[in-house]
């Protein structure tokens, strides 16, 4: 590997981790001639493109690669990773600085104000960027399939379970028949027992997360209408979601419970929301006040 690929980002601070990269790179280095051409060219091209591997998706590295996504994840396995999102965190060890597992865009002696700034605009950035990234014709179709089901059934594991859980409470308020499932084994068995009545909407940032993606692919294989909200990028939940509403949240490459994810993943719901009211505007008017006035008994 050149040694500019090793280097780093400029000026480290001393207590960086300097094994994580060396480690694949030797692991790599040393079962490359037991792999076959596929799993070659997989492990030359994480050696080669590091950087570009912690931003993208395992669908994104098998199209690079000319492979399965299955073969990429037995690669990672094979390194010694437990796949390929463990595979990127290393690789992300080694490249970034660890300011930036806090925020990418902070630095360690930014002050209070600093911080403030910082994050408020790239919380503002994430929501302009996913706003021009939103498929308007996407969202139609997904308001009529929402509108249409007799169910509708919201999937989310980890820090997509609150937003799952928001767009459950929102819809309700707006009269909808709606549930949330976020335990991974009745999400499977719920999925299962769907059917073309049913709409599913999962929420998904990386799009690759095994339990939601086996979820949506039994709602989709039992006939369900499917949606998701996953980041920008191919993802292997795609292959099993009639429409896909994209957001556009840079920061979540490095970590995975990042703020700007779930701003963007909400103001999709937000919209959602809000184009279903629309569509029936009495009732969902009517609804909306009833629940006010049931609401305000928890209040003194």
């Amino acid at each position: 590997m050149p040694a500019d690929k090793k280097k780093g980002p400029r000026n480290p601070p001393a207590s960086a981790p300097q094994n994580a990269l060396s480690a694949i790179v030797t692991r790599i280095a040393s079962i490359r001639d037991t792999l076959g051409a596929t799993g070659q060219r997989i492990v030359d091209f994480i050696a080669s493109h590091p950087e570009e591997v912690v931003h993208m998706s395992v669908s994104e590295v098998a199209d690079r690669t000319g492979a399965s996504e299955g073969s990429v994840v037995g690669v990672c396995k094979t390194l010694g990773a437990t796949g390929f999102q463990q595979l990127k965190i290393a690789l992300a060890q080694e490249i970034v600085r660890p300011v930036q597992l806090i925020h990418e865009d902070l630095e360690p002696g930014d002050n209070a104000a600093t911080v403030v700034r910082k994050i408020f605009q790239s919380n503002v950035q994430t929501l302009h960027e996913t706003q021009s990234t939103l498929d308007v014709g996407a969202l139609e179709r997904a308001v009529r399939m929402l509108k249409k089901a007799r169910r509708i059934e919201i999937y989310g594991i980890g820090s997509a379970a609150p937003i799952a859980e928001d767009a459950h409470y929102r819809m309700l308020r707006i009269g909808l028949n709606a549930k949330a499932v976020v335990d991974s084994h009745v999400q499977v068995i719920s999925a299962a027992l769907t059917g073309p009545e049913v709409a599913v909407l999962t929420i998904s940032h990386s799009g690759s997360t095994h339990e939601t993606v086996t979820a949506t692919r039994l709602a989709k294989e039992a006939g369900a209408h499917t949606i998701c909200i996953t980041n920008f990028g191919k993802s292997p939940i795609q292959a099993f979601s009639d429409v896909v509403l994209l957001t556009m949240a840079r920061e979540t490459q490095f970590r995975t419970e990042a703020m700007t994810s779930r701003l963007a993943q909400l103001a999709i719901i937000d919209v959602l929301i809000a184009c279903l009211s629309l569509t029936d505007y009495e009732r969902a008017v009517k609804t909306i006040r009833h629940t006010f006035e049931i609401l305000s008994l928890k209040r003194y």
